[in-house]
């Protein structure tokens, strides 16, 4: 069984399918833990299944790094180690670029979800990128965080089509739609060691 950290920043649409899906039996991962740098309102969603919830933000600290240790302290504290067959670290619509000694410490057993094929379109603003780019498709891909931004080793991707005329918002909430499904998987194909991440 696979131990899970999930970190979050906002609403945990990608936590709550992980946890639907770790509620079954069958599921070869188990979320143990769900932090955040804020009061994110996705951690309910940890809280209604009973999962323990921890919040380190950042202001908090005097830099960046300091941040990460305390954050990678509390991911230790709920099971989930650095080393191989230690656990893994999902960060699932976390909001901030992770310090380069937390990356060090956890990949690649941390990987995160980007709403684009990489390597195009990294960054914060990919869905709008790919729509002023003039993109005819788009999607999703899971991948190892490394030190760069989304430049990490890709593990999956998903196509996602753009419409004719399509906004923003609308071309995000079906590439999410995408993404819950696609992540569910990566995560049980980690775990069952179908897809291999190198130490």
């Amino acid at each position: 069984m696979l131990n899970v950290c999930v970190l979050i920043s906002g609403s945990g649409s990608n936590l709550k399918a992980l946890l639907d899906a770790a509620a079954d039996p069958a599921y070869p991962a188990r979320i143990v833990a769900v932090g955040s740098d804020t009061e994110a309102p996705g951690l309910a969603h940890a809280t209604a299944a009973g999962v323990p919830t921890f919040i380190v933000r950042p202001q908090d600290y005097d830099d960046r790094e300091e941040w990460g240790q305390v954050l990678a302290a509390a991911i230790q504290e709920h099971g989930v180690g650095t080393g191989p067959d230690s656990g893994l670290v999902v960060s699932a619509g976390l909001m901030r670029i992770l310090p380069a000694g937390f990356v060090h410490e956890f990949s690649p057993r941390l990987i995160n979800t980007h709403p684009a094929l990489l390597p195009l379109h990294p960054g914060a603003h990919a869905v709008r990128d790919a729509l002023a780019a003039g993109a005819t498709e788009t999607g999703v891909t899971v991948h190892v965080i490394d030190e760069g931004v989304d430049t990490g080793p890709v593990l999956r991707q998903a196509r996602v089509e753009i419409r004719p005329g399509e906004g923003e918002n609308e071309l995000h909430e079906r590439i999410k739609q995408v993404e819950r499904p696609l992540l569910v998987d990566t995560v049980r194909a980690i775990a069952t060691g179908e897809l291999q991440l190198s130490d």
